[in-house]
């Protein structure tokens, strides 16, 4: 089976490092890809979770994929976010074809598109920096748990369930929160004269117009690869959100390819 040809791919919260991280699932779609631009919109590495112990081969393949597209001449840009803020000293980086920064902008089929993770919008990062990093903590528990049951439900015969999901869709101030700064990165989009605005951040993936009184923009989000497993796509001048589970793949692409990882 071919590889499908993508203009732009966009992929952000992958968090590698994390033990949430769907690092096998991320591998199995960049395999089914040929991206002409691949953007990393932050939270590609989770420096917040970093453990010395936890790094497994499946997500050092996921690195040595990135420096494979970076090597065969494709353009890489790694937007820095939250979780791997520390890179944000580095901000401005041009090695050959793979650029490091905070945002970007290109000009798409005469559209202007504005790519930043998404983060400095968000106050509860920002105002109380340290309990955002307790709440990752928290984060982490709960994936392990929703493993462990997860695993007991299969057992039975059950349907897998999300605890995160649940509770971000429970939580009114939660939603109230997303919907603030999408709000306020539209404004700043539309006094800009942006066309698109394509965050990561939330793990809500989607795409919508925002209408503001200062005019309207194209909010795209691409997800995550926690929970959602999600990238996004442009083709023909067009963003399409992908969904993992909906994607069918060519079992080669599990195989190990040569210059992987063990």
């Amino acid at each position: 089976m071919a590889k499908r040809k993508v203009k732009i791919c966009v992929i952000s919260d992958v968090h590698l490092g994390f033990v949430g991280c769907k690092a096998k699932e991320l591998m199995r779609y960049l395999k089914s890809i040929d991206p002409e631009i691949l953007i990393l919109n932050g939270d590609f590495i989770d420096i917040w979770q970093f453990r010395s112990y936890y790094f497994p081969a499946s997500h050092s393949r996921i690195l040595q994929r990135i420096f494979k597209y970076v090597s065969s001449g494709k353009m890489v840009y790694y937007l820095t976010g939250n979780h791997d803020e520390l890179l944000r000293k580095y901000s401005g980086l041009h090695l050959g074809n793979f650029i490091l920064d905070d945002k970007l902008v290109l000009e798409l089929d005469g559209k202007k598109h504005w790519f930043f993770h998404g983060d400095i919008f968000d106050v509860s990062i920002h105002g109380t920096k340290w309990l955002a990093k307790l709440g990752s903590i928290g984060y982490e528990l709960l994936i392990l748990l929703n493993k462990l049951v997860n695993f007991f439900l299969e057992l039975l015969g059950g349907k897998k369930t999300t605890f995160s999901q649940k509770i971000k869709q429970a939580t009114k101030s939660g939603v109230k929160k997303l919907n603030n700064y999408e709000v306020a990165a539209a404004e700043i989009a539309v006094d800009n004269g942006y066309d698109f605005v394509i965050n990561g951040h939330s793990h809500q993936p989607g795409k919508k117009v925002i209408r503001t009184d200062r005019g309207s923009i194209t909010y795209v989000n691409s997800g995550d690869w926690v929970e959602n497993l999600t990238a996004l796509e442009y083709n023909n001048g067009e963003w399409k959100v992908i969904y993992y589970k909906d994607l069918t793949f060519d079992d080669n692409w599990l195989e190990i390819e040569a210059g992987d990882l063990p």
